[in-house]
């Protein structure tokens, strides 16, 4: 185990920067997922810390030893890429057992050491298979056991589950709470899946264009993101988000006007006349007779004990989403409206940022 701090680190190809300077520290034996969509940075960002780039500027300290000059070899890292890597013509055990052999270790410690790894990744009756013979989970457990199998400090884990069906990624997902829970080990994940995010991790570090919007527990980066790009990252189905002006603001918030007129409280601090974003989760909206929210359904999924109903309304670009109990009937075409209240709104500025909040009690 160990802590990871970065420390200004950017990278750069050419005039293209691919990596603003960032600063970011992970605590000794947590589980930090690091989410953003396709070419905002987070692979660059693991792959700096593993030593398989050079970085621009800034510096990768663990335990507080700057690693940065050093090659991956001796930073005390292992890493699982998004594709298994696996040498075929080697059993499961050969390959579990090769970073062993390079390092020169003794044929009984090899032994120990894969018949251990083995068993905590469910892969001992495996051992004399080859990667043909193995399921796609289980190419990736022996991916995961080969990078454990040194004990290294801390494991980097680059989009593991990308290449696995729904039901592989839902068990692999077990595996891999189950694994952080048995090693203690440093864990940084990168996932552009935001709900394997939202499962795993102890803290999610949400990325965009290059740079940290936000880093916090994931529930507090659900309730209260800091960006229109967190806000977009974390939640599923998303956040809904309409353009709108700051058409009033009073000691207790402000009045939103949204795109063909309606108007929707908000309890947030605002500049009158200026441009927004609103911001309303599917489950914050509530059916409401009066409510400013209305459409025609255009489209019913029913998920079990909850669904929801995407509505189209004149004016809007996308529909909106709204969350409904699992028994509710709804025919296509029929209009419904909703309500919320104004301390589940969130609304962004032009940039970008969050309005700070207000009391929305009267």
């Amino acid at each position: 185990m160990a802590r990871v701090e970065i420390e200004g680190l950017s990278k750069r190809f050419g005039a293209t920067h691919v990596l603003s300077a960032t600063d970011l520290s992970i605590e000794d034996g947590e589980f930090v997922a690091i989410v953003g969509p396709s070419g905002c940075g987070k692979s660059t960002l693991l792959r700096l810390i593993a030593g398989l780039e050079e970085p621009t500027g800034g510096r990768v300290l663990i335990d507080g030893r700057d690693v940065t000059p050093l090659p991956p070899a001796e930073r005390g890292l292992a890493m699982v890429f998004q594709s298994y890597a696996l040498y075929p013509h080697l059993t499961v055990a050969e390959n579990i057992a090769f970073p062993l052999r390079v390092a020169r270790r003794s044929r009984a410690d090899i032994a120990a050491r894969v018949a251990a790894v083995a068993e905590t990744l469910d892969l001992t009756p495996l051992l004399a298979r080859r990667p043909r013979a193995l399921s796609g989970g289980q190419r990736q457990r022996v991916s995961i056991a080969r990078a454990i199998v040194r004990e290294p400090r801390v494991l980097l884990l680059d989009e593991p589950l990308s290449n696995l069906d729904t039901e592989l990624r839902v068990r692999m997902r077990h595996e891999f709470a189950r694994l952080h829970a048995a090693l203690g080990a440093t864990m940084l994940y990168v996932t552009h899946d935001q709900l394997e995010a939202m499962t795993l991790a102890n803290r999610i570090v949400v990325m965009s264009a290059g740079r940290v919007e936000q880093v916090g527990a994931p529930l507090a980066l659900y309730d209260a993101p800091a960006t229109l790009a967190v806000a977009r990252a974390i939640g599923s189905p998303g956040m809904n988000l309409l353009p709108g002006t700051i058409d009033r603001v009073d000691p207790h918030g402000a009045t939103v006007r949204l795109t063909g007129g309606a108007t929707v409280r908000a309890a947030v601090w605002a500049e009158s006349g200026a441009p927004v974003t609103l911001g309303v989760r599917p489950e914050h909206l509530a059916p409401d007779p009066d409510g400013r929210f209305a459409g025609t359904v255009e489209l019913f999924e029913r998920l079990g004990p909850l669904s929801f109903a995407h509505l189209g309304a004149p004016g809007l670009e996308t529909t909106i989403v709204a969350q409904l109990p699992g028994d509710r009937r709804v025919t296509l075409g029929e209009t419904l409206r909703f309500g919320v209240a104004p301390e589940r709104v969130h609304v962004f500025a032009a940039d970008g940022r969050a309005l700070p909040r207000v009391d929305a009690s009267p």
